[in-house]
C-alpha cells in the first residue's frame, strides 16, 4: 500500500543480510539469532528490484554486528539503512 516497499519487509532484508555476512565469516551455527535491529527509514522506497550491502562491522566472541545498507534506485539513494547484532553461542 502506497507505493512503496514496507518496512517489515525492508527489515526481513536487514536481517536475512546480516545473517548471510554473519555467517559466512563464522560457519553454520545453530542458534545464532538477532539481539538487536535498528534501522533507519531515509526514503520512500519505490517497488523494484531491492538490494541490500551488508558489511561486518565487528565479530566478537558472543555478539557480530553487522551494517546493512538498502536501496532500489542505486546505492546513492539509499531507502534504509540498519545496524544489526547477532548472539553467538
Amino acid at each position: 500500500p502506497g507505493g512503496v516497499i514496507s518496512g517489515p519487509t525492508l527489515m526481513a532484508l536487514a536481517d536475512t543480510a546480516a545473517y548471510a555476512v554473519i555467517l559466512t565469516h563464522i560457519g553454520e551455527v545453530p542458534l545464532a539469532v538477532t539481539t538487536s535491529l535498528t534501522i533507519h527509514f531515509l526514503r520512500g522506497c519505490k517497488p523494484g528490484d531491492l538490494y541490500a550491502e551488508a558489511t561486518l562491522l565487528k565479530l566478537g566472541r558472543r555478539i557480530a554486528t553487522a551494517d546493512v545498507l538498502m536501496w532500489t534506485e542505486g546505492r546513492e539513494r539509499a531507502a534504509a539503512k540498519a545496524t544489526v547484532a547477532y548472539a553467538i553461542p
